[in-house]
């Protein structure tokens, strides 16, 4: 699937197929995306999700707006531990099936917004 790109600085998601998420000339099967970086992830079970394993995405300055969370195939509520501590932090949490996630990056970054973004395989 392609999806359209939106203008935005930094790395948008291009497309999506059984091997990841198309990210310039690259693929990745996770991902873990900045304004600024797209990296492959190495996720934990969505049940033992931390935040110690989205170091990488939540250390950047100035803090983001959110983290939005492709969960896979499916939307798999993350643990409750894990929204109550970004959100004591002042970062919210939306989640979403991957592919779904995808497309909402393209968009929200179109629209300017700090987010970041750890997008589980769409397919296992």
């Amino acid at each position: 699937m392609r999806i359209d790109r939106t203008r935005a600085d930094g790395p948008v998601v291009s497309g999506l197929s059984s091997g990841g998420f198309r990210v310039d000339d690259n693929v990745y099967r996770a991902l873990a995306i900045t304004p600024e970086r797209a990296d492959e992830w190495s996720p934990p079970a969505i049940g033992e999700l931390t935040e110690a394993a989205l170091v990488s995405v939540l250390a950047i300055d100035p803090q983001p707006e959110f983290l939005l969370l492709g969960t896979g195939r499916a939307l798999i509520r993350p643990p409750v531990a894990l929204v109550r501590s970004l959100e004591a932090r002042g970062i919210g949490v939306e989640a979403m099936d991957s592919r779904a996630a995808a497309r909402a990056w393209a968009v929200l970054r179109g629209e300017g917004r700090w987010i970041v973004g750890a997008f589980y395989p769409i397919e296992s």
